[in-house]
C-alpha cells in the first residue's frame, strides 16, 4: 500500500477540510523525510498541516483525513 503526503487546510468554522495531494511514496521512510522537509520549509504564518497517510488508495486516505477526531486526552505525566 502506498503512503500519501497531503497538505491539509481547515477553517475554524468550516466542517470540511481542504486536501491537496502533494506526492505518493511506496516506502514510509521516503514519505516521512519528504513531509519533514516540507514542514521545515513552511512559513510560520502558514497554518496548513502536512500529513502522511497509509491507505489502500487515494480515496481511502482522504476519507481518513476528513474524519472528525476527538482531541487526545493529555495525562498529567505527559504535560
Amino acid at each position: 500500500m502506498p503512503y500519501y503526503v497531503y497538505k491539509v487546510e481547515s477553517a475554524e468554522l468550516a466542517m470540511l477540510k481542504q486536501l491537496e495531494l502533494i506526492k505518493t511514496f511506496e516506502k514510509f521512510k521516503q514519505a516521512k523525510n519528504f513531509a519533514r522537509d516540507l514542514r521545515a520549509e513552511q512559513p510560520e504564518t502558514d497554518a496548513a498541516e502536512i500529513k502522511v497517510m497509509f491507505a489502500d488508495n487515494q480515496l481511502a486516505a482522504e476519507e481518513m483525513l476528513m474524519e472528525k477526531r476527538d482531541q487526545p486526552i493529555v495525562m498529567e505525566h505527559e504535560k
